[in-house]
């Protein structure tokens, strides 16, 4: 994730759902529907694997899927067993979800699959403080309110991290930046204000929320091993060292108190390097007394990579220290990393067969361990509205259970047919 976007939907997305709309409506009215594939739905973002998430999967050619101008509100299928029914005994299944999604057929596809909800860009800092204190709660409070009338639980996105943080936080009294500042007496001075922001943030957004938020990513993607000490050079590092995270678990715990589960969360934790440096840093915090309750692990996968037994065995690591796991981000990009090709506008059969073998194999050995872990959320619902489809470039994405129309895909039988 050395890449993140927050633009929300693109223009041209809404302009290819449009004309699905459209064409839906010529059909029903007995006129022909223009010809040619609608466009991909660019969706807002989420967090960007660096982890290899991109080649093309296969070259096309078994019989493709249905076009994507098929009716973008086909009905959710009744007769497809529920997701999270499905796995009661076992974790919660959740979804990143926008406002605008809380209506309309995502929302009933939410309803009838999922338990378990996380905003995907309504509760970053950017969306709730955009100056100093001033919040904007809004679109994290609707996100909230549907839980709430559905019996779903909810996951924090997230109090801190190096993106999609409003420059406030980092200007120092004057407005200058502080990660730039030489004078040792000033750099220590904009380290204990940067601190006091931190803590009264951290404090009224868990404040405002600890009644109906149970898991919490405290802080987001702070280890990169190609950056001194294998910290991500962050402002907030720059300024603070990893104080910043200690003072962010230590105010989340004071404001909501030992009930709340906080998690540090970051992607390519299947990574052995990666990994191990967060597991140095995970247990240093605990033996200072920092309130860590578990490890959120992304898990933005692709067809190819990472190994199944990786992301169990790191699972297994954290486990071992006394922490919880929890599948954050979940969702299996078409492409390898680094390859910019496109499968064109309709997925080929053969692909999405892939991927389905691939998801089974993953929830399987889920199953199997259980016990390593307390819930899976996908990073999104379904195919329409999904990060990848602009990142790294703008192409056909399909990386969820259910496709653009929101009909289960091949994918969806190989996580619930068990």
């Amino acid at each position: 994730m050395t890449v993140h976007q927050k633009n929300r939907t693109s223009t041209p997305a809404r302009l290819a759902r449009s004309i699905v709309f459209a064409a839906a409506l010529l059909w029903l009215s007995g006129c022909s529907a223009p010809g040619g594939d609608a466009a991909p739905a660019a969706s807002p973002p989420g967090n960007v694997a660096s982890s290899p998430a991109a080649s093309p999967a296969g070259t096309p050619s078994a019989a493709p899927t249905a076009s994507p101008e098929a009716a973008a509100e086909a009905p959710v299928q009744q007769e497809a067993p529920r997701l999270a029914a499905a796995y009661a005994d076992y974790f919660p299944i959740g979804a990143a979800v926008e406002p605008d999604q809380l209506e309309g057929p995502a929302a009933e596809l939410l309803k009838r699959h999922v338990n378990w909800l996380v905003a995907e860009n309504a509760m970053k800092p950017d969306a709730i403080a955009p100056a100093e204190g001033t919040f904007t709660w809004e679109r994290a409070d609707r996100i909230v309110a549907f839980a709430k009338a559905n019996g779903m639980g909810l996951r924090f996105h997230t109090l801190v991290w190096h993106s999609q943080t409003p420059e406030w936080f980092f200007r120092d009294e004057a407005g200058r930046a502080m990660a730039d500042e030489t004078d040792a007496a000033r750099r220590e001075a904009n380290k204990k204000l940067l601190l006091k922001r931190l803590d009264r943030y951290v404090t009224a957004v868990v404040g405002r929320y600890k009644e109906d938020i149970s898991s919490w990513d405290v802080v987001n993607e702070v280890i990169e091993p190609n950056d001194p000490d294998g910290m991500r050079a962050s402002d907030w590092y720059k300024i603070t060292g990893t104080e910043f995270i200690e003072t962010a678990f230590r105010a989340a715990r004071k404001a909501g108190g030992p009930e709340l589960k906080l998690y540090i969360n970051d992607y390519g934790t299947d990574n052995p390097e990666k990994r191990d440096r967060l597991y140095e840093l995970v247990k240093d915090m605990l033996a200072k007394g920092v309130p860590i309750d578990g490890v959120g692990h992304q898990t933005h996968i692709n067809l190819d990579y990472p190994s199944v037994e990786s992301i169990i065995e790191s699972m297994e690591k954290f486990h071992a220290l006394g922490l919880d796991n929890q599948i954050t981000e979940l969702d299996m990009s078409l492409y390898v990393y680094n390859d910019l090709s496109d499968v064109g506008p309709v997925v080929p059969e053969d692909i999405l067969q892939r991927q389905a073998t691939r998801y089974g194999e993953l929830f399987a050995a889920l199953r199997d361990r259980k016990e390593l872990l307390s819930g899976v959320m996908f990073w999104g619902i379904a195919d329409d509205h999904t990060w990848l489809s602009t990142f790294p470039t703008e192409r056909t994405e399909a990386p969820m259970l259910f496709d653009r129309q929101h009909q289960p895909k091949p994918a969806f039988q190989a996580v619930t047919d068990f």
